[in-house]
């Protein structure tokens, strides 16, 4: 078997130096060797004995022997299928390959993203608490100034009428109404004339 497989894969043997070493694609050693069978595999007998003993080696089996019975073309020998199998059998598991690490970028790409709108969002809540404080503060200081004002003028509206009742008491002592009769006490006698 190591034979067979160290002739097509000469990689092989310094794979068995280190058992733990990985090919370019990402596969262990024995990967690759559970893909092609331990012994290969045997011809199929013909139903008549006069085949020949190269025919039986390629592998031909009974159909495509009678399907192409007249047809100037040989079949494929079996070692060129094995190749063709061989190649689209590393062909596959490159695109898969490239297939996981396209899905592996996307999901990176996908957890960044995350990442990014998380710490956006965590910003934006910061920067709603500040707004909603400053508008508690304000709200506040408003009620405050509203109370203030509404003393104020309270005050302002007692001052006035303090003022005004002084300026009424003022105005009323001087009003020449009030002293008629000591007005009429000070006129001299010879000025008042009766009729």
């Amino acid at each position: 078997m190591l034979s067979t497989v160290s002739a097509t894969y000469p990689l092989v043997e310094p794979m068995l130096d280190n058992p733990f070493q990985f090919f370019e694609n990402g596969f262990t050693p024995w990967d690759c060797l559970d893909a092609f069978p331990s012994a290969p595999p045997s011809p199929k007998p013909f139903g008549s004995s006069s085949g020949s003993d190269e025919s039986n080696r390629l592998g031909q089996n009974p159909d495509n022997s009678n399907s192409n019975s007249g047809s100037d073309e040989p079949n494929p020998p079996v070692p060129a299928i094995d190749e063709r199998k061989r190649r689209r059998m590393v062909s596959n598991r490159e695109s898969a390959r490239r297939s996981r690490m396209r899905k592996q970028k996307h999901m990176d790409n996908l957890r960044n993203q995350v990442n990014l709108l998380r710490v956006e969002n965590r910003e934006l809540t910061n920067r709603l608490r500040i707004v909603l404080y400053h508008c508690h503060s304000v709200r506040t200081e408003n009620d405050w100034l509203r109370s203030e004002c509404s003393m104020l003028l309270k005050k302002l509206s007692e001052t006035r009428q303090i003022l005004m009742m002084r300026h009424l008491q003022q105005s009323t002592s001087a009003w020449p109404c009030n002293n008629i009769i000591s007005a009429t006490e000070q006129i001299p006698p010879s000025l008042i004339t009766y009729s």
